[in-house]
């Protein structure tokens, strides 16, 4: 495997407070949140149960329709990539952080909100980020069919 490699993110917890959008120059809406994920762990010396929270720097983009519904202790189930940058703070370090950049997102309410129908699910679109295009199986070419002699861009199908 040495070509190849993976880096994708699975989360399901909290927002830890309200999504906020903010636009490029460019007119690119970015909007980020946080999210914690917990687990249980036994302390060694107490052997009493406790919580663990991680927090997670996230990165929506191109939803600004969304914002309004990512609010703090909402549920979200997040697919997406890690990645790190670099900036300088105003003092003029250098400093990284690391986000993770969301390629799916499905809103499942807010903690402890329960509904008889939906076990807490809110309706709500599946994707906020548009599905990547499926790569569509190239079809069987006899060998009688010829190329065209020039190729333009009106050729390519992307």
């Amino acid at each position: 495997m040495a070509g190849r490699s993976i880096n994708k993110i699975f989360l399901l917890g909290n927002l830890g407070r309200d999504a906020e959008t903010k636009f490029t120059p460019s007119g690119v809406a970015r909007t980020t949140f946080s999210v914690a994920t917990t687990r249980r762990i036994k302390d060694s010396q107490t052997g009493e149960w406790k919580d663990e929270t991680d927090w997670h720097n996230v990165v929506l983009w191109r939803a600004e329709n969304l914002a309004s519904y990512l609010t703090k202790g909402k549920q979200v189930h997040i697919e997406g990539r890690l990645q790190t940058r670099s900036y300088e703070d105003k003092d003029g370090n250098k400093r990284y952080t690391t986000e993770v950049v969301v390629e799916e997102i499905i809103l499942l309410g807010s903690r402890g909100e329960q509904s008889s129908e939906s076990g807490g699910m809110v309706s709500m679109p599946r994707a906020a980020v548009p599905p990547r295009p499926a790569a569509a199986p190239a079809p069987a070419v006899s060998q009688e069919a010829q190329l065209p002699e020039v190729i333009s861009d009106d050729d390519v199908p992307f």
